[in-house]
């Protein structure tokens, strides 16, 4: 195998239990109103959960929540931070019903 290959492998796992946190985290904060990745990741950043407010530090995780359902995209609107049209998710009943159980 290639080495390359070996370390992606080694990272990823070694983030995996990271994933289902920062899901939690998301979750959690869309309980409270539908929000933008941006929006969600000020918020986690302003609680010291992560250490950056960058939208990448949710973007990713809340596409992987939409394909399973726990997230949907309901609206478009302008981001107060950057200024481009973004999305706007929020939670679905099976995406609370994931985190009060």
């Amino acid at each position: 195998m290639k080495i390359t290959w070996l370390n992606r492998r080694k990272s990823f796992e070694e983030i995996k239990p990271n994933r289902k946190i920062r899901y939690e985290q998301i979750l959690e904060s869309l309980c409270l109103g539908n929000k933008t990745a941006k929006e969600i990741a000020v918020e986690l950043y302003e609680q010291k959960l992560t250490n950056t407010d960058e939208r990448n530090a949710t973007a990713p995780r809340l596409t992987e929540l939409e394909k399973f359902g726990f997230v949907e995209a309901t609206a478009k609107k302008t981001c107060k931070y950057t200024g481009k049209t973004v999305t706007v998710y929020k939670i679905t009943q099976l995406g609370f019903d994931a985190i009060t159980k």
